[in-house]
């Protein structure tokens, strides 16, 4: 069952729910939206942003990141959430990259990883609301949650070396790089076209320099 707006009041009430921080102004019909939080990193920066302090994370064309979210949440041994990208940003090319279930017993601060997928680069400011996350009541309790991700409140070392420090080109550095390559394929194009203008021109002025020298060899005979 997914709770509507005044059940997931009354679970929040109850500490079935707990969304710290909570604001009422986030609930939706069925679903509550969570906000951009103060950690970020991404394939073009390879290091850790305070998006707190900078007041927002870009994704550059192509970019990976990896974003903590502002509200921690916790589920009791009775409920589980989904979550997905709102879809003001989905509209925008932004794509996320983890998986959607939140399970029962969970506790934590999630960790999202996003992809702009879009040819201009994209910002998300800190506080903007850019996730929705439903909540389903189980009929019976469940095994509670007690997994690598349990408790996490930021990203851990092992989360900014696997963006900082792939072996590789990021897919940011390669549309970079093939638009540099195709700016220079441009460029010698048209030094190309100017050449093969030039060299028309050239055999032209020749071929009415021989014509003329012929008339004029003509003439004195």
């Amino acid at each position: 069952m997914i709770l509507t707006s005044r059940q997931i009041r009354d679970a929040v009430a109850a500490g079935s729910i707990a969304v710290d921080p909570f604001d009422e102004g986030q609930i939706q019909p069925a679903t509550y939206d969570l906000r951009v939080g103060p950690q970020g990193v991404t394939t073009t920066t390879r290091e850790l942003v305070d998006v707190k302090a900078k007041g927002l994370l870009t994704l550059a064309p192509g970019d990976f990141a990896v974003l903590t979210v502002l509200e921690r949440l916790t589920l009791d041994n009775r409920h589980v959430a989904r979550f997905g990208l709102r879809s003001k940003y989905a509209r925008r090319g932004l794509l996320a990259t983890t998986g959607p279930q939140i399970d029962p017993g969970y506790s934590g601060r999630l960790t999202v990883g996003l992809t702009n997928l879009r040819p201009k680069p994209i910002t998300l400011a800190y506080g903007d609301d850019f996730l929705s996350v439903e909540f389903h009541r189980l009929r019976e309790p469940a095994e509670p949650y007690s997994g690598p991700f349990q408790g996490r409140d930021g990203l851990r070392p092992e989360d900014i070396e696997f963006v900082t420090e792939g072996t590789g080109m990021a897919y940011s550095e390669v549309l970079e790089t093939l638009r540099s390559v195709s700016a220079s394929v441009a460029t010698l194009s048209s030094a190309v076209g100017f050449l093969k203008w030039a060299l028309s021109l050239g055999f032209t002025v020749l071929a009415l320099m021989m014509t003329g020298l012929g008339f004029m060899i003509a003439l004195m005979d």
